[in-house]
């Protein structure tokens, strides 16, 4: 085993982390749904001068190197770009990451009443353990598009004097048939149902709570009943971002996975100086659900914003784009398990990922027979392993688990299909899709730095 990366840092690699650390508090604070971070992510490159590609193309002057651009697609994918000394031809550095977590989605017809106690009928999304997202508090964040197009911002739980709310729990006392079946199947996907009232509207004959709750939501949003036929209201954990660990060595948060990388690789592009090949960021939904749908990395987003800005460079030939696509590299940035002492019988010590020792390549990720996977080439390992040294970045090699124990995926076969060399490197992540992951500052703060470096020198 390495030695633990903590035991290397001067005073002044100290405080850079924590610096790190506070924007990233607050940056996972305030970026609990796809939308709300791909907001964040624009505004903050904005203030580091990027503007958005449709307006930099309108320019007849076209883009040089050192411009700074971003596009954006349906509120959920963001690419940011800065274009470096080299032709496009010669491929580009992308790092990859998704802004999607595990949560709750609200249904489209949502809202009943009984037996006096209103709910909101929900579905979750991602892979999730159902009992674990019982009898915590939760806020609903989202927006609801009404039909003369308005779109309202919904967002309850997260303030000091806001209500929370949470799906109920059946008490211990009578939980004796419950608690005799398997783990995934006693708490069902439709008993995930949001408590939110139980006060009656005085006048109503039935559906009285129901009928406050619509009351309320009019007074406050001025929307109706069907106006949740148009909304993505997703019910996701309340409350901050927290320092985790007496010795304050870790955070506490909901949505790492993999918001994590989302931040690092922001805070690397962000920090990325003259780059001598165009590096692009690459912030991506649906990633938790199969990457499907048109904001999802299967979507042609990515592809025909590499199209324009070769266009923008005066670059573009259908021949060129598939070069540059070729000639790329790429890190499929997401976070991988870290080794939980509590259950060890189900990770591999040699090839597992530790608290403390670095960012982590996954070689290969998929199941079992590594399936479902992008298995990276061992020259583009050695290429990024010599990077890494180079740059003093803590970085270790990891497996999701033992070959027969389970598996998982990321977007990286799917950059794969163009040829180009893609691997795995994220933060390795403690409960991993629990309502609340944990991660090491130092492994987040070595990431941070795994990327500026890839920026930089790949």
């Amino acid at each position: 085993m390495k030695d633990n990366a903590w035991t290397a840092y001067s005073d002044q690699d100290l405080e850079m982390m924590e610096m790190l650390m506070k924007g990233y508090k607050a940056f996972l604070t305030t970026s609990k749904t796809e939308r709300e971070c791909a907001a964040n992510i624009i505004e903050l490159a904005k203030r580091s001068g990027y503007i958005s590609l449709e307006e930099a193309a309108a320019d007849k002057k076209g883009l040089k190197p050192g411009d700074k651009v971003y596009a954006s697609h349906m509120g959920k994918m963001v690419i940011l770009a800065h274009v470096g000394e080299r032709p496009l031809t010669e491929g580009v550095n992308i790092i990859g990451s998704h802004m999607d977590s595990p949560r709750l989605d609200v249904k489209q017809k949502p809202l009943y009443e009984e037996s006096g106690l209103a709910y909101l009928d929900t579905h979750y999304y991602g892979g999730i353990k159902k009992y674990q997202w019982t009898t915590v508090p939760m806020a609903l964040h989202g927006v609801i598009i009404k039909k003369d197009g308005a779109c309202v911002p919904v967002n309850i739980g997260e303030a000091e004097d806001d209500p929370v709310f949470c799906v109920s729990d059946l008490l211990v006392h009578l939980a004796g048939a419950q608690t005799g079946k398997k783990a995934t199947e006693f708490i069902e996907g439709e008993k995930l149902d949001v408590l939110i009232g139980s006060r009656p509207l005085s006048g109503e004959k039935k559906d009285r709570v129901k009928a406050n709750i619509l009351k309320l939501l009019k007074e406050k949003y001025d929307v109706e009943e069907d106006d949740f036929i148009s909304a993505e209201i997703e019910v996701v954990p309340a409350g901050k971002a927290r320092d985790f660990g007496l010795d304050k060595s870790m955070i506490l948060s909901y949505g790492q996975d993999d918001r994590v990388c989302v931040y690092t690789s922001l805070m690397a592009m962000l920090s990325t100086k003259q780059p001598r090949r165009t590096a692009v960021a690459l912030f991506v939904d649906k990633e938790e659900t199969g990457s499907l749908g048109a904001t999802g990395m299967q979507s042609r987003f990515f592809e025909n914003t590499m199209a324009e800005l070769m266009d923008a460079r005066g670059q573009y030939s259908e021949l060129a784009l598939r070069r540059m696509l070729a000639a790329s590299s790429m890190l499929s940035a997401d976070v991988c398990a870290v080794y939980d002492p509590l259950y060890a019988d189900v990770f591999e010590k040699r090839n597992i990922a530790y608290f403390g020792q670095g960012v982590a390549f996954n070689k290969y990720t998929g199941s079992r027979g590594k399936s479902g996977t992008n298995d990276a080439n061992a020259e583009y390992v050695a290429k990024l392993r010599k990077i890494m040294d180079e740059n003093h970045v803590a970085f270790q090699t990891a497996e999701l688990g033992k070959v027969d124990a389970g598996g998982g995926g990321t977007i990286a076969y799917i950059l794969a299909l163009y040829g180009m060399d893609v691997m795995d490197c994220g933060v390795p992540v403690m409960s991993m899709h629990a309502p609340w992951e944990i991660c090491s500052k130092s492994d987040i703060y070595e990431t941070e730095k795994a990327y500026e470096a890839f920026y930089k020198d790949c």
